[in-house]
């Protein structure tokens, strides 16, 4: 199989949105990932600002994802006109590091998919071997150096999506007079896979006007805060990208960004 290079290696096209402020929101905000089905509670609650318990609950869910991690997560983002990304893998918030499958898909089927590994300073993509198995972590170490095609964050779905996942969990909780006083509210409870959840906005950019627009990131948060869903909203996309954490992966072993080693 011919390898791909970095210039046949398919992208997803690029989209202006919004990305300026996403560090500092995903810094200060905890969330809950799930690509499940969910409905809505009976107990549906008016939007209004956090409680003290609910802060606090939103403070630890950042810490209780690095302390599950590695964890297993899926990353759906449209990429406008009918094309759509899923990537399908496991992200270890002790080293910032990620692995797993992409695909992505068009209105009359698949595009074009492969492997991505993806740190705190970009990502790369690379085909995956024909009649390959196991884990995405297991193959992507078997890839040479030369097989693979890095690049830094664009504004990018893929990319947004990516970077977002990767600055989640925190070694430490947040605080959650801040996360309060920066205007993190009750959206209302759902429930997921039969588990219920608080479902937050979070809070604002640093810098935001108090009475601007609602943060474009979107939490679910269980009772213990527990993470399970984060969306993310995009101008010019009417569809959110959602990232769903499954739980702890405790067979993972991710592998240092590929391209820089063997």
């Amino acid at each position: 199989m011919a390898r791909k290079t970095k210039a046949d290696t398919p992208r997803p096209r690029r989209r202006t949105f919004w990305l300026r402020s996403l560090a500092a929101l995903a810094v200060c905000a905890t969330a809950a990932g799930g690509l499940a089905a969910y409905r809505a509670a009976d107990d549906e609650p008016q939007e209004r600002p956090v409680t003290v318990d609910e802060a606090s609950r939103l403070a630890l869910s950042r810490l209780n994802l690095f302390q599950a991690s590695p964890v297993a997560v899926t990353l759906t983002a449209a990429e406008g006109g009918g094309v759509d990304v899923r990537v399908e893998g496991v992200v270890d918030y002790r080293t910032r590091r990620g692995t797993g499958r992409y695909q992505v898909t068009g209105a009359n089927g698949p595009l074009d998919h492969g492997l991505v590994v993806w740190d705190a300073g970009g990502l790369g993509l690379a085909p995956e071997p024909a009649g390959a198995g196991g884990p995405a972590w297991q193959q992507a170490e078997r890839i040479p150096r030369q097989g693979w095609s890095p690049r830094t964050y664009t504004a990018d779905p893929l990319d947004a999506g990516l970077q977002l996942i990767v600055q989640l969990g925190a070694d430490r909780p947040d605080n959650p007079l801040l996360l309060a006083q920066s205007g993190a509210r009750l959206l209302g409870h759902d429930r997921i896979d039969g588990r219920g959840y608080d479902r937050f906005a979070g809070p604002r950019a640093q810098g935001a006007a108090p009475d601007g627009e609602r943060s474009p990131l979107t939490y679910w948060v269980d009772g213990d805060g527990g993470l399970r869903r984060v969306t993310m909203r995009m101008p010019g996309l009417g569809t959110p990208a959602t990232v769903d954490f499954a739980g702890r992966d405790d067979t993972a072993k991710l592998p240092e960004a590929p391209w820089l080693t063997g």
